[in-house]
């Protein structure tokens, strides 16, 4: 499960569906409705306000509002009916942590995306969300930092990433060479 602090707009189809699923899942959890995820780390920041249904539901209506943009057909029904009048705060290293990890999974699955992400230093937020300046957050569960990269990002996906990005640099040098 992931609730992103990235703006939903920035996600491919299979990324913005997945939200939207993982966000119904959590407000299962928050309402009682599960036995699993409780504790989960992605629950945290709506656990800590004074009305996390209400702010799990405010975070959804966003999320359908992209699926809206894009012509997608998601049931506003299963959102809560009460929404949060406040912001959650989160931290700059936060959403910069979480952009690398979207914009890798972008590699893999949507080229164009990823091209159109590489021009993004920082991605816009999800309105939810007041940013300050501060670190990843300790509940965010990181991988082991890679002693040769330095990345906290697998290895694996690192080379992953890196193969993905040359190979859509070198279509784009053949198109335009037949140009």
């Amino acid at each position: 499960m992931r609730l992103w602090t990235i703006h939903p707009k920035h996600f491919d189809a299979k990324g913005l569906v997945a939200l939207w699923r993982e966000g119904l899942l959590a407000q299962k959890v928050l309402q009682g409705r599960t036995q699993g995820y409780r504790h989960h780390p992605q629950l945290h920041r709506f656990q800590a306000t004074r009305e996390p249904t209400a702010a799990l539901a405010s975070y959804l209506a966003v999320v359908y509002e992209e699926s809206v943009r894009r012509g997608y057909h998601f049931d506003r029904g299963k959102i809560g009916r009460n929404f949060f009048c406040g912001q959650i705060t989160e931290t700059k290293g936060q959403l910069l942590y979480e952009w690398e990890h979207l914009k890798a999974k972008l590699a893999v699955r949507d080229a164009v995306r990823y091209r159109a992400s590489c021009s993004v230093r920082v991605p816009e937020h999800h309105p939810l969300f007041r940013l300050i300046e501060g670190k990843v957050r300790e509940w965010e569960r990181r991988p082991k930092r890679d002693e040769d990269s330095g990345s906290r990002m697998p290895a694996v996906k690192i080379n992953t990433f890196q193969s993905v990005a040359m190979t859509v640099r070198k279509s784009e040098a053949a198109r335009k060479n037949r140009a």
